[in-house]
């Protein structure tokens, strides 16, 4: 089907099995989406529910976000014609924040530290989002607790489970709003409740697995604490990867398959490599390359 605005390429990504870091292991490639992330799944998932009365014809939309989703907002915002202000943070990467101004959206950037993703940057994030959303009208989509992007990583599931004819043992995707890994696991449970879900968080604050809330590097996953979106039996097991690691492992990635992600790609495939090794040879694991590298080009670089 021919595409007749950029929304319509959103979705139907592909899945490409990995040549030499991971035999059995497949990557969803969510770079294909318009802005290269999944995001753009859930950001027009959560903007067109809205249209149901909550979010008027030209009605402005503020959320709070690390990047990916703010970017994802700010393209779908563009195209319906919607305002849009983004609380987000100097602790992400450069590249996002100047794609989202290229967008139209307005920024206030709160200061992190020293870089780092904490339990209170993300609280002061929302409060600041908040705030903005009470003292203008604007629509707060507020991620962390919103529901309707299920819809859109149900649909992902669906994709996932056409695309492996329903050979798949065990999915495994990393942990920020909670909201991918339940809408996916929620799909592919319906079509087989005998597949593995595996949750990855960061090492340095592994708070869904009973750990201390901690500072990491990995943009997009470990707010700091147990987000609201989060259920006990969402995932089979919990997978802690290091920030060291999953650089490593984007990296690896990129010059042994030649595919540029960001780390939450490469704490997903740390944890797809244990899981692989825990499960035998014949298991086969689906990953998600959440989104590009070229998003933090400068960081590896500068």
């Amino acid at each position: 089907m021919n595409a007749t605005g950029i929304l319509d390429c959103i979705g139907g990504t592909r899945l490409l099995p990995l040549r030499k870091v991971g035999a059995r292991i497949s990557l969803k490639l969510e770079t294909e989406n318009p802005t290269g992330s999944m995001k753009d799944r859930m950001a027009l998932a959560m903007i067109e529910a809205a249209a149901d009365g909550r979010l008027p014809p030209g009605g402005a939309v503020v959320e709070y976000t690390g990047g990916s989703t703010g970017v994802s907002l700010a393209l779908v915002c563009a195209v319906k014609g919607h305002p849009l202000h983004i609380v987000t943070s100097d602790a992400f990467a450069a590249e996002k924040l100047a794609h989202m101004r290229v967008l139209g959206a307005r920024l206030t950037v709160l200061p992190s530290d020293s870089g780092r993703m904490t339990e209170k940057l993300t609280r002061d994030m929302i409060a600041r989002a908040h705030a903005i959303a009470d003292e203008t009208g604007a629509y707060l989509t507020d991620q962390m607790r919103n529901r309707d992007q299920l819809a859109a990583y149900r649909m992902m599931a669906d994709e996932i489970w056409d695309e492996t004819e329903g050979r798949i043992d065990a999915l495994v995707q990393s942990v920020g709003t909670a909201a991918s890994i339940r809408g996916l696991s929620e799909g592919l449970r319906r079509r087989n409740p005998e597949i593995e879900i595996v949750a990855v968080e960061p090492a340095e604050s592994a708070v869904l697995s009973g750990g201390p809330t901690g500072a990491h590097r990995i943009d997009g996953i470990g707010a700091g604490y147990v987000v609201p979106l989060w259920r006990d039996g969402i995932a089979d097991a919990i997978e802690r990867v290091s920030t060291e690691d999953a650089k490593a492992m984007m990296l690896r990635l990129a010059r042994e398959e030649g595919l540029f992600a960001g780390t939450s790609t490469g704490a997903n495939l740390v944890a797809a490599l244990r899981t692989a090794e825990r499960l035998g040879p014949d298991a086969r694991i689906v990953t998600v390359m959440c989104d590009t590298g070229m998003k933090y080009l400068k960081g590896l670089t500068g």
